[in-house]
């Protein structure tokens, strides 16, 4: 690799200067003139801006060549009705029969059925004369669970037929209706592929779900596909696949595509599954969020992802051979203006034309690139603010200057307010724009555990959990047990103090926890549903008639929160924070958030709290308490005047005689 290095390094000497606003290069051999298509790989795109506006290509001499991007992509299919849909039983078996009323390339159908809880058996036959039948598909699944998964396409491969048969298999099961059926016709050729290395880098079981977090590798991508690989023998799962999106100052989550999964088994029918998402979808960012549902089934055993991604082809005409270098990473040039109507002209007489296919060699850096400040548009600073609401503030602990990253720790989520609208970055009494991510990421929270069994109440095992801080934002709790058969209601619930003083229980979540060897001994996951009002929680279950059962490693998780802005290391910034009655900062930085997210961040960190004044639930208790103190003082003076009024109006005694 280091030689490879070196002589790139003498290579992009020998080219002379590049551009020194760009950061990256690649270098690529034309061994003669003509028509090439450079195939970009994905380190290329990761590089490059998400439009490629920033794609330079520059021949041996020096000379910036024009291209042309072409995309494949995977044509969307014609649906179609058929011209006649009727259905007869015959037997064990539902027989449809379709006249497609056309001469398209059909590949695939999908039925229709308000029927719910099946799973059947389908084989597709093509004719064009109804007497004649031709075996397309047999064994096809098609199902409709109760934990929502459902599949009514069946696949077949690519003819055109004036008629189908589709023979649904009723021994299991009693029949079905349907209503209805969707014809797909193929209306261009299969667009190519290629693999695309995924690493999962976080998963998440809890209750019902699973949720995985992909590493693509490289942003800027069309992603084909994905596929789980599972050895789960028989399962069907719904699969919902996410990425992060910036909306209102805020970064989200948007659903990209829903689908289903599944491995099925029917008797007298060859095993089917399905363990591929098509998607066919362009990818801003490098990470997806996968969430799969379990429902009340074991969480499935995913071992790996494996994804496809459409290629992308720089096409030009090279004038001469040589050396030819690629440039990327200039985030504030301008998109290319070529006059490509000579390249045009050529590529629409390619069958007759042969186009050379090349690769580039691997991305390092411009020896002549000159690093320029990072969205110099962003405003270092906004307007003034007075801090006299504010409860705390924290210095930010920041290592260069540029765009930072900072996670918000456990202080701020627990003092600032809930949605967050009182945060407020400030240098010199002036605040900075900021960008507010809540992020899928979950962190670990180890809390201090002690028995606290009531004599009173034997059957009832009760555990305090003492948390850091109170009005944390816990999303989860997790244990475990060494007990090997049980079911257990276990509820999760704290105890504050009311207006009066006086405590009451309030449910913060509840799980039903079923252990039946040999199943997996998965651990309770009861997910918290409120949000806490105190540092300290009790968790309970009732054993009945059953010997209590042990929990140990106990852990709470919560969602991680970050603000991304742009700043100097000097002078000092602080995070302002404990402040519930502001509303949410307007800045004009979600213009350029997509940018803001694309640029190399710094990990940027909080000191230690500093205390601005007493806090809003300090001030509230204390207020809360005086106000108890005058209301039991004021009920003692008004019984007094009450019993010496009644003692004035109560008969005298007579006179001893």
């Amino acid at each position: 690799m280091r030689t490879l290095f070196v002589y790139f390094l003498t290579a992009l000497a020998a080219f002379g200067e590049l551009p020194a606003d760009w950061k990256n290069a690649q270098q690529f051999d034309v061994a003669r003139t003509g028509l090439i298509r450079l195939n970009l790989p994905a380190e290329t795109l990761n590089a490059a801006r998400s439009g490629l506006e920033d794609l330079r290509i520059f021949d041996t001499a020096g000379r910036e060549v024009p291209y042309l991007i072409e995309r494949p992509a995977r044509g969307t299919a014609a649906i179609l009705s058929p011209k006649k849909f009727t259905v007869d039983l015959s037997g064990q078996a539902t027989v449809i029969t379709l006249e497609t009323g056309s001469s398209q390339i059909l590949n695939s159908l999908t039925l229709e059925t308000p029927a719910s809880g099946f799973i059947k058996a389908v084989t597709v036959e093509g004719s064009t004369d109804q007497h004649t039948w031709r075996p397309l598909a047999s064994g096809q699944p098609i199902f409709r669970q109760s934990n929502g998964a459902n599949q009514l396409w069946v696949e077949f491969p690519e003819s055109s037929w004036s008629f189908l048969r589709v023979t649904v298999d009723d021994r299991r099961a009693e029949a079905i209706p349907f209503t209805g059926a969707k014809l797909h016709a193929v209306t261009e050729m299969a667009a190519p592929s290629e693999s695309l290395p995924v690493a999962i880098t976080d998963r998440i079981e809890s209750e019902g779900q699973t949720r995985l977090t992909l590493d693509l590798g490289a942003a800027h991508l069309t992603l084909a596909s994905l596929r789980f690989e599972t050895a789960d023998p028989l399962f069907t799962r719904n699969v919902t696949v996410s990425a992060r999106q910036v909306a209102e100052n805020a970064i989200t989550e948007r659903v990209l595509a829903r689908d289903a999964i599944y491995r099925v088994d029917i008797e007298g029918f060859k095993r089917a599954e399905r363990l591929d998402v098509p998607l066919d979808l362009a990818v801003e960012g490098r990470e997806l969020l996968v969430l799969i549902d379990n429902a009340d089934s074991q969480p499935l055993q995913i071992s790996g992802v494996r994804a496809t991604r459409r290629p992308v082809f720089a096409v030009f005409l090279a004038q001469q051979a040589g050396s030819y270098q690629v440039m990327t990473g200039n985030p504030r040039c301008a998109a290319p203006r070529y006059d490509l109507t000579g390249l045009r002209g050529t590529l629409a007489s390619a069958p007759s034309v042969p186009i050379a296919a090349l690769s580039l060699s691997t991305l390092v850096a411009n020896p002549a690139y000159h690093p320029t400040e990072s969205l110099p548009e962003i405003q270092d600073l906004g307007t003034a603010l007075d801090t006299a609401g504010w409860g705390y503030r924290k210095p930010v602990k920041l290592t260069r200057t540029g765009v930072q990253q900072l996670d918000l720790d456990l202080d701020v989520l627990a003092r600032a307010d809930a949605t967050f609208q009182d945060l407020r970055l400030l240098r010199d009494g002036k605040q900075r724009p900021y960008i507010l991510e809540r992020t899928s990421i979950s962190r670990k929270l180890v809390p201090e555990i002690s028995s606290a069994n009531d004599p009173k109440r034997p059957t009832i095992s009760r555990w305090k959990i003492k948390l850091p801080h109170a009005n944390l934002p816990i999303a989860r709790l997790t244990s475990v047990s060494t007990s090997a058969l049980f079911r257990r209601q276990v509820t999760l619930y704290e105890q504050p103090a009311d207006e009066r003083g006086e405590k009451y229980d309030r449910q913060l979540g509840q799980a039903t926890w079923v252990r039946t060897p040999p199943a997996t001994k998965a651990p309770l996951e009861l997910m918290v549903n409120t949000r806490p009002l105190t540092d300290t929680l009790i968790l309970e279950t009732d054993n009945g008639d059953n010997p209590p059962i042990d929990l140990a490693n106990f852990q709470f998780f919560y969602p991680v929160t970050r603000v991304l802005f742009k700043a100097p290391v000097e002078p000092s910034t602080y995070l302002y924070y404990g402040n519930n009655d502001v509303a949410y900062p307007q800045y004009d930085l979600d213009l350029i958030a997509p940018r803001l997210l694309a640029e190399e961040k710094s990990v940027a960190s909080l000191s230690a709290e500093e205390p601005l004044k007493k806090s809003g639930a300090s001030e509230l208790f204390q207020i809360s308490g005086t106000k108890n103190i005058i209301f039991w003082v004021a009920l003692s003076v008004v019984v007094l005047v009450l019993l010496a009024v009644i003692a004035k109006l109560l008969p005298k005694s007579p006179p001893a005689s």
